[in-house]
């Protein structure tokens, strides 16, 4: 009988999923005052996001790699304090080039950190602790924006909003440096040790499985940012919704987002990953066709409520049947390759149903969602259709 993760590696990757949503709700609010001080036009915020992205995107694609050969523990170790120099650089910036820099060595590491911990608990963790990490990263979100605006609100500069995140990564990284043998295999978390399994890298990208599990991923991340970043203009251009209301119920999208991981981590554990997972895929294209439907603005906030719920469970879950798709032996690699995809699809996506709204109508945002939910769908019926010879025949990392 499977025993509890151990309580003090759960904790700390709780932890480090909070710190990684901690940065994404700093710059938001920090951006006016650091645009002031370093004399640049607000529009300038876009270069640092770019060099974000790009380290993010290398980082998580080379991270399923380099745990074979690095260790779960070093990479979580060494990437925390990448990110925890890098917030360091920010506090300390003296313009916006030198922001720029730490922007890209924060997304390294943070991308690191990401693919990392996924992959670790998709094999460590169940689906309700999975779920339950992913919503603790929206709780860091949140975080961010309310320690930026206390550190102004009291007087102080914008870097010490920084300086207080870096502080507290800087805490994560020695904390992980100091487990970093408890995080040597999957077995540490569970008391089940497990023997790692050696395949050649083109092995792992030779698989079908791992670009269509990909793809999925992009087409998720795409639905899920896509949606709650245009539901405003449809709401207000569309179905005439003041902008306040249209506000709320945008938030309310993301709180049902957060809600969804919560509860339905609960209902994985139960009834099992793989019905929650399809009846998920489902839920996303009903709430897709009711966003679509002509009518009332309450059908497309419905629409949308149940979007936020059913998409909740889906990233976490895809990463936690990773393993069921291309073999254990492949698992962190492939994570690696979809974090990084859905970074990637989660920037393109939603600009690419921004450009089909302008040379269309805002109207436009329902079937677009429907086409990619139904996508999604098909993705997943093909990735799962043949299971690797690998797991087939017994392998050990997926027993």
């Amino acid at each position: 009988m499977p025993t509890s993760p151990r309580a003090s590696l759960l904790l700390l990757a709780y932890l480090a999923f909070v710190s990684l949503g901690l940065p994404d709700g700093l710059l938001g609010v920090g951006w006016p005052a650091m645009r002031s001080d370093f004399a640049v036009p607000t529009e300038a915020v876009g270069v640092a996001l770019t060099a974000g992205t790009a380290g993010y995107l290398t980082s998580s694609l080379l991270a399923g790699f380099g745990i074979a050969r690095l260790g779960v523990g070093r990479l979580l170790a060494g990437s925390t304090l990448l990110a925890s120099l890098a917030l360091t650089g920010y506090a300390l910036a003296p313009g916006l080039a030198w922001v720029v820099c730490c922007a890209l060595v924060l997304g390294f590491g943070s991308g690191a950190v990401d693919s990392g911990l996924n992959a670790y608990a998709a094999g460590a963790f169940g689906p309700r602790h999975m779920n339950w990490l992913h919503a603790f990263f929206g709780l860091g979100v949140a975080l961010g924006p309310l320690i930026m605006t206390g550190a102004i609100g009291a007087g102080l500069s914008w870097r010490w909003g920084y300086g207080l995140v870096a502080a507290g990564q800087l805490a994560l990284a020695v904390a992980f440096a100091l487990t970093v043998r408890a995080w040597r295999d999957r077995g540490a978390a569970t008391g089940r040790p497990t023997r790692p399994v050696s395949v050649p890298v083109r092995e792992t990208l030779r698989l079908p499985a791992v670009w269509l599990g990909a793809l999925g991923f992009g087409v998720y991340a795409a639905i899920e940012i896509g949606a709650g970043l245009w539901a405003f203009l449809l709401l207000t251009e569309g179905r005439g919704v003041g902008a306040a209301a249209a506000g709320i119920c945008v938030s309310g999208y993301w709180t049902s987002l957060f809600v969804g991981r919560v509860v339905q981590g609960v209902i994985a554990e139960r009834f099992g990953s793989g019905r929650v997972l399809w009846g998920s895929l489902v839920g996303l294209a009903v709430g897709a066709v009711l966003v679509a439907l002509p009518g009332p603005a309450w059908l497309a906030v419905t629409g949308l409520a149940v979007i936020g719920f059913a998409a909740a469970p889906v990233f976490p879950l895809l990463t936690l049947t990773t393993a069921d798709r291309v073999g254990g032996a492949h698992a962190d690699r492939a994570i690696g390759v979809q974090i990084a995809v859905a970074g990637l699809c989660g920037a393109l996506g939603p600009a690419a149903i921004g450009v089909l709204l302008g040379r269309t109508s805002v109207e436009a945002l329902g079937p677009a969602l429907v086409v990619l939910a139904v996508g999604l769908i098909a993705l997943q019926a093909a990735a799962t259709r043949r299971r690797p010879a690998e797991v087939v025949a017994g392998d050990p990392s997926s027993s």
